[in-house]
């Protein structure tokens, strides 16, 4: 239910086509809550059938041109009555937790396609760490602290935190392998 949602909020942020949502969706919102074209484009059918969108009107109507969207108050009332919603949090499900628990369970034979994900991972989080903290830098220098500067920040950290816990215990994984007997590896 949260991508009709995310879609509201990013256009309440700047009314946009759905191409322009998608390119938003790559840059921020898809850190922490992704979407395909196809999905976005759906979902700006749905809320616009709704009433919770419409199409901005178009300067010079032409097949094929690209439309704009902007939310409409019963989106801005949808958008506030989920805010306010209470939401417990969802299971967190990971795959390669479930991989070591299977080479505990079966023996440590194969661990060494982990041990190469462990690594893999590992390298993928250490860049999205120091990407988030790029932004950071460049985003949220002292002083800029604005009730929506303050929120959009917040997110920013849940991410450099969360990828700050990823690369430790990616690392101590790995020294962890380091020390498995070698015919496990």
């Amino acid at each position: 239910m949260s991508l009709p949602h995310a879609i509201l909020t990013a256009l309440l942020e700047k009314p946009s086509s759905g191409l322009e949502l998608t390119r938003r969706f790559d840059r921020s919102i898809g850190y922490f809550w992704s979407a395909t074209h196809q999905q976005i484009y759906r979902e700006l059918g749905k809320l616009e059938a709704e009433g919770h969108i419409r199409a901005l009107p178009s300067e010079q109507p032409a097949r094929g041109q690209k439309k704009s969207y902007e939310v409409l108050p019963a989106g801005r009332a949808e958008l506030a009555r989920w805010t306010a919603a209470s939401q417990d949090p969802k299971p967190y499900r990971e795959t390669l937790f479930l991989r070591l628990r299977a080479a505990a369970a079966i023996g440590t034979e194969g661990v060494a396609g982990i041990e190469t994900d462990l690594r893999r991972h590992l390298e993928l989080h250490r860049r999205q760490l120091s990407e988030y903290e790029e932004i950071e830098q460049r985003d949220f220098p002292p002083g800029k602290d604005s009730p929506q500067d303050r929120l959009q920040h917040l997110i920013l950290r849940a991410g450099i935190d969360l990828e700050t816990f990823w690369t430790r215990w990616l690392t101590h994984a790995l020294e962890e392998f380091a020390q498995l007997p070698d015919q496990s590896r």
